[in-house]
This record gives C-alpha cells, sequence and structure tokens, in this order.
C-alpha cells in the first residue's frame, strides 16, 4: 500500500532527525499547520493556493519532490471532495457599535487627557525652580573643589592588583557554569544535570543556563551544530560539528574531562558519551 501525502513528509522529516519545530522554523509554517498536513488533515488550514504553498514548501524542507507533493496533494482534494476546502476562507468581522456608549468613552477620554496635560505642566515648573539655583551657584565653589581635586591627585594610592587577582586557569565542577546558547534559529536541547533531564527549546534571546556538580550531557541536532555555542565560566567553548554514527551531537562533561576542556577550549570525541 502506497504512502499518503502526509505519511511521506513526515516520513522524510524523520529520517532527517528533524523535529516539527524545525520545519515551522524553516518554512515560517505555524507547527499545527504541519502536524496537519502530517495527518493529511487540511480542514484547519486556510484552503485554496496557501494549502499548496504550504505543502510545496514542507516538501523542499524535507527533501521531497515538490511537483510529486503537489500532484499528490491534488489526487487527495479529488478523493476527499468537499472536505478539503480548496478556495481560500474569507472572514468578515462584524464590529458592533453604541452611540451613547461612545460618546460616554470619547468624554472620559478628553477628561483624562486634561488631567494628564495639567500633571505634565506642572512637573515641568517644578524642574524649573531646581535647575535655576543650580546654574546661580558663585565660581568659588568651582575653586574649592579643584583645590581639593589637586590635593587627592598627589596621594599615592596602594597598588593592591596583585591581592585582588584571582587564581587564573582553574575550574572545578564545584563552581561550574555552562551556558548553551542558540545564535540564530531555535534550538531543540536535552539536557541531563547530574542525573536529572530537561527538554526543550533554546532561543537566541533565552539561553539555558546550567550549574551541575557531577556530570552535565547535552544533546542536540546535528543540523544545529553551526547555531550553537557553549560558554564555561564566560569562556567560549568550541563544539564538534560532526558525529559519523548519529543525527545528533552528543557529549558529556564530568570531572575526568573537565580539565581537558578548559585548557583544550574544545569538545573532543573525548568527551562524547560511550
Amino acid at each position: 500500500m502506497s504512502l499518503t501525502l502526509g505519511e511521506k513528509l513526515r516520513q522524510a522529516r524523520e529520517e532527517r532527525g528533524t523535529t516539527i519545530s524545525e520545519v515551522a522554523e524553516q518554512t515560517r509554517i505555524s507547527a499545527l499547520y504541519i502536524e496537519s498536513i502530517e495527518r493529511d488533515d487540511y480542514r484547519t488550514l486556510p484552503g485554496g493556493i496557501f494549502n499548496k504553498g504550504f505543502v510545496k514548501s514542507f516538501a523542499r524542507s524535507v527533501g521531497v519532490d515538490e511537483q510529486e507533493a503537489l500532484q499528490d496533494y491534488a489526487r487527495l482534494v479529488a478523493n476527499q471532495d468537499n472536505q478539503i476546502v480548496d478556495e481560500p476562507k474569507t472572514y468578515r468581522p462584524e464590529v458592533l457599535t453604541n452611540d451613547r456608549h461612545s460618546s460616554s468613552s470619547r468624554l472620559t477620554t478628553i477628561i483624562s487627557a486634561g488631567v494628564i496635560l495639567a500633571l505634565m505642566v506642572a512637573g515641568i515648573l517644578t524642574l524649573l525652580k531646581y535647575i535655576e539655583p543650580a546654574s546661580t551657584q558663585p565660581a568659588a565653589t568651582n575653586t574649592a573643589v579643584n583645590a581639593n581635586a589637586d590635593s587627592i591627585a598627589n596621594i599615592t594610592l596602594p597598588n593592591t592588583n596583585a591581592a585582588a587577582s584571582p587564581a587564573a586557569g582553574t575550574v572545578s565542577m564545584n563552581d561550574l557554569k555552562v551556558e548553551f546558547r542558540a545564535l540564530k534559529n531555535r534550538v531543540s536541547l536535552v539536557s541531563m544535570t547530574d542525573g536529572t533531564r530537561q527538554n526543550g527549546d533554546v532561543t537566541p534571546d533565552a539561553p539555558r543556563i546550567l550549574q551541575p556538580k557531577k556530570s552535565l550531557r547535552l544533546s542536540y541536532a546535528k543540523a544545529q551544530a553551526r547555531n550553537v555555542q557553549l560558554l564555561i565560566n564566560d569562556k567560549t567553548i568550541v563544539l564538534p560539528t560532526e558525529n559519523p554514527n548519529r543525527n545528533v551531537i552528543e557529549f558529556e562533561i564530568n570531572d575526568e574531562n573537565l580539565r581537558q576542556v578548559w585548557e583544550s577550549g574544545q569538545i573532543s570525541r573525548a568527551a562524547a558519551p560511550r
């Protein structure tokens, strides 16, 4: 039995190791529409040329022939008769008004604007009263300040830089802070911090901060290898870009390899979990 259009697209997406969220990000199509297309359920879609455009973009993103996908869609429309709307939906919202309520609302708006304007004028006048005395102070005050500044400049302060400098080049699991960033697009990240699993998306404006004490394991799609960045205690660590055996990038940081990762500034194959 041949696969339906939705089954073909879902199979191609899963073979690439791509999530629905990643397809939605690449195609700018709602994740809800992606799920509906994979189920061959087009009732929630707007219809017409929009449906065809969605199918074409989805197919392109997962490596399915676009023309073949459009032909499958046309057959699906013909087989399902009126269940799939092949004309775009139109919406005609109604606006209900009440003249008496509208007049009352306008009056309230005018009164509120007048009160705000009066408060602004009062605030400006008060500010001007404080600014004028400050600008008319005698020049003798500036002279006294300059004299005090010269006296302070002649005092030799002890050098405390050596004592205040922390020990450099050391890092341990006890004071470890790991920051995982997405550079451009959303990234689906699975993290295991001291045995506690967390699964979710990381966005450019919302990195994930992790503070493991024993071990940290991170896993994400290999397709996002050049879209991520890792910092350990604010130091950039180079991440691997290839994993010949899997479609994901996965590595672990623990007591055994933390020093090597810190000194080399990169995650090597030795850091990958076995």
